[in-house]
């Protein structure tokens, strides 16, 4: 029997997918541009926006007859064991194959921001937490773990990472982001797609682009953003994650920016994304993103409408059921009113991937493996180190931490004895269990209370809640107290509830109009406070949260973005010492509640001056964390003259002059006095942690590159200007130990999407 062209492995992938699709008709290429989402709920609450209204009925035994592009969470609708899924997910798989012409199956994707969210499966840290470890080694390494495990269960496609730079700390989801600062994300989030992409998953970054700027903070908002805030903020860590990670697939976002929704916008989904940075993946729609083209953004007056704005503006792939590519396409194509060459294009570029993961071969197998373990032990362990590394020590002024191991100890508070207290709302237990509450956790995930009495078995410790994470009623707030009262030493354990679309204090659609602690946390700490007792104060939360109220009058604060199921431990670790805190903020932490938008990259006239009577000065800036041991930083990097095109390296010796094994994050901020359009103050553009035992030294040199001072001058170019520039060394964004002075000599330069993105680093031993 002769094979087929588009069989043949030996052919390239190009070849093979002509051929394909010579052979197709108009029904099974438009069947490869949408997915199926089985089993969603269409009434209720759902884990998606507008899920009940924009979810379509469909005929499965029929729809199948002309293939698949996409099957929807098959994992992450519904608790169900792994192992089962995995057999259910090769059933469909082969029904999907064996009732179309070409027996091609389709590609699965799951979420797995903070983990694969599916039963029974680790919930790791979320990504705010990735960007306090400042370890993109150890991010990469956790998403080659989750890799694995999709890959184990039959799925072929992650949605992650969040590549948005948080713009404003109200917005719900900045759980979700790495981080406030764009060079920060970038270099974590290629760092993830990196694992991913090596586990054999294809990496989805979103949300392509603005979707953190949404107005006000609201979920879904208009984005005010202004060209060069787009261009030098929101878009340089899509194109680091895709350039130094090589994610092969790209989400749309909701929003429109200037009133052009990023779903119809060819310019940035086609000029920007594939002509000028060469991407040849997939772009897929963010979940009833082409639908809401209609009903939300009212620029299509049909479906119809609303999938040839998608198709035309470069969106290949409808998510996460067909709505708009199916029949309303179909008739389109056939009435003349869309051209078929938008078909041919978008299927081609998803049977290309499919071709390169192996889906149109004849030896194809959905055959799942024999053992599915989705929460091993050194998944957990690595779920340990991550959460360990990414704690924050904001502040300890009187080295009350770590706690003695015999102390008394009041822990008091809404997150201290509650699991979910770990977790983002894109956690399984987040985001699906709360529709299915008499269902197990399906993962051990230990309390910041039960780890620290097992890290401190000879400390006598008493609980009390005290009140409700957002209820406004204080009357558990005497009991408080009254344990607090008791004890030598007093832990707040306060902060958020991870939900979706207000069903908690943060997570996707849980925005809030200011940065006061949710419910009657203030004023739980305020009587704890009024005690006497010291009070340390540990945060578990998805944003950071406003403490000028407190500031000078606590013991200790501690800070932890959702860590994960090992979270309780790593807490627990370093409140006791076991623990030498290395986590830094990625993320400013504002002194009071309101005048926001606010972060650290700010042009002076976003600086305290005396113009205003408001004072946007974070209390801790970007960057700060705190040890429990010291360091000494010496420096002999003056600074020296190059071309707009040169490059100039800067070091700076560090050691560990305490007595325990910690780790410093050396950053790397520029300053550019002068320039021809406003400029941030300060902004990072290179970091490196070192790991250092009592005693040790290491010095490090960033290779700065002129290209990395590059910013969008007036014309909407991106240059390098000649003229004099600062290399801050320092251990946050506020706290500079070294300065090295640039300056730039000759001619103004425009760069090209070759431009250089990273500032390498070197590490060496120091005398």
């Amino acid at each position: 029997m002769t094979t087929a062209p588009w069989r043949d492995p030996a052919l390239p992938a190009a070849a093979r997918v002509d051929d394909l699709l010579s052979r197709m008709t108009l029904e099974e290429k438009t069947a490869q541009l949408y997915g199926v989402w089985v089993g969603a709920a269409t009434d209720g609450d759902g884990v998606a926006p507008l899920q009940s209204e924009m979810t379509a009925d469909y005929d499965w035994d029929e729809l199948i007859t002309h293939g698949l592009g996409q099957l929807t969470r098959s994992y992450g609708t519904a608790p169900v064991d792994p192992a089962l899924g995995a057999q259910a997910l090769a059933r469909a798989q082969r029904r999907i194959a064996e009732a179309g012409r070409f027996g091609i199956p389709a590609m699965a994707h799951e979420e797995c921001l903070a983990g694969f969210t599916a039963w029974g499966a680790t919930a790791y840290p979320v990504p705010l937490a990735w960007g306090a470890s400042f370890d993109p080694p150890l991010v990469e390494e956790m998403a080659r773990a989750i890799g694995g495990d999709l890959r184990t269960a039959g799925v072929h496609q992650g949605l992650a990472p969040v590549l948005d730079v948080v713009r404003d700390p109200r917005w719900g989801r900045v759980e979700e982001t790495i981080g406030e600062d764009p060079y920060l994300v970038g270099t974590i989030g290629a760092a993830y797609v990196r694992g991913l992409e090596s586990a054999g998953i294809v990496a989805t970054l979103k949300h392509f682009a603005g979707y953190a700027s949404s107005a006000g903070a609201r979920n879904l908002a208009p984005v005010r953003a202004g060209v060069r805030e787009f261009a030098d903020v929101t878009l340089p860590p899509f194109e680091l994650a895709l350039r130094e990670g090589g994610a092969r697939s790209v989400m749309a976002a909701y929003t429109d920016t200037d009133g052009i929704p990023a779903s119809a916008d060819p310019s940035l989904l086609t000029e920007l994304l594939r002509e000028h940075w060469g991407f040849t993946g997939t772009v897929v729609a963010d979940y009833f993103g082409i639908g809401f083209l209609e009903t939300l953004h009212r620029v299509a007056g049909s479906p119809a409408e609303a999938a040839h704005a998608a198709l035309a503006a470069g969106i290949d792939v409808e998510l996460p059921t067909l709505k708009c590519y199916g029949k309303p396409l179909l008739e389109a194509v056939r009435a003349g009113a869309v051209p078929e060459s938008l078909v041919d294009r978008a299927a081609r570029r998803v049977l290309l991937q499919k071709c390169e993961l192996g889906l149109l071969d004849e030896d194809w197998d959905p055959e799942p493996a024999a053992v599915i373990d989705l929460d091993s032990a050194a998944n957990r362990t690595l779920a340990r180190r991550l959460a360990e590394e990414s704690v924050v020590l904001l502040d300890n002024p009187d080295g009350v931490l770590p706690l003695p191991p015999d102390t008394r100890i009041a822990v008091v508070g809404p997150r201290a004895a509650d699991a979910l207290a770990m977790l983002g709302c894109y956690s399984f237990p987040s985001h699906v269990l709360a529709h299915h509450p008499d269902v197990p956790m399906g993962v051990e995930i230990p309390t910041v209370l039960e780890a620290l009495r097992t890290e401190l078995p000879d400390a006598k410790v008493t609980f009390a809640e005290g009140c409700d994470t957002s209820d406004p009623d204080p009357s558990g707030i005497a009991e408080a107290v009254a344990r607090t009262a008791e004890a030598d030493v007093c832990v707040a354990v306060l902060g958020d509830r991870a939900g979706l679309f207000g069903r908690g204090t943060s997570g996707e659609g849980c925005d809030v109009t200011d940065l006061r602690l949710p419910g009657v946390q203030g004023d739980l700490l305020d009587a704890l406070v009024a005690t006497g007792v010291p009070v340390v104060l540990v945060l578990l939360t998805g944003r950071p949260y406003a403490l000028g109220r407190w500031h000078g009058r606590l013991a200790a604060v501690v800070q932890a973005f959702f860590p994960g199921e090992e979270g309780g431990p790593a807490v627990a670790g370093v409140l006791s010492g076991r623990v030498n805190p290395s986590g830094r903020l990625p993320v400013s932490v504002p002194r009071d509640p309101g005048g926001q938008p606010w972060t650290y990259l700010q042009p002076p006239l976003g600086l305290a001056g005396e113009v205003s009577n408001l004072d946007p000065t974070p209390l801790y800036a970007f960057g700060h964390g705190r040890s429990y041991t010291t360091f000494a930083w010496e420096s002999e990097s003056a600074g020296a003259e190059i071309g707009t095109d040169g490059s100039y390296d800067v070091s700076v010796a560090v050691r560990n002059t305490g007595d325990r094994a910690g780790a410093e994050v050396v950053q790397l901020y520029l300053h550019d006095p002068v320039a021809s359009v406003t400029r941030p103050d300060v902004r990072l553009i290179g970091y490196r942690r070192l790991e250092l035992d009592p005693g040790e030294a290491a010095r490090v040199t960033f290779r700065f590159h002129a290209d990395l001072s590059a910013f969008t001058d007036r014309s909407g170019a991106r240059v390098v200007e000649p003229g004099a520039l600062e290399l801050r060394l320092g251990a946050s964004s506020a706290e500079v130990r070294h300065t090295a002075r640039v300056q730039l000599t000759g001619p103004v330069r425009v760069l090209g999407a070759d431009r250089r993105l990273l500032c390498e680093t070197e590490v060496s031993g120091a005398d």
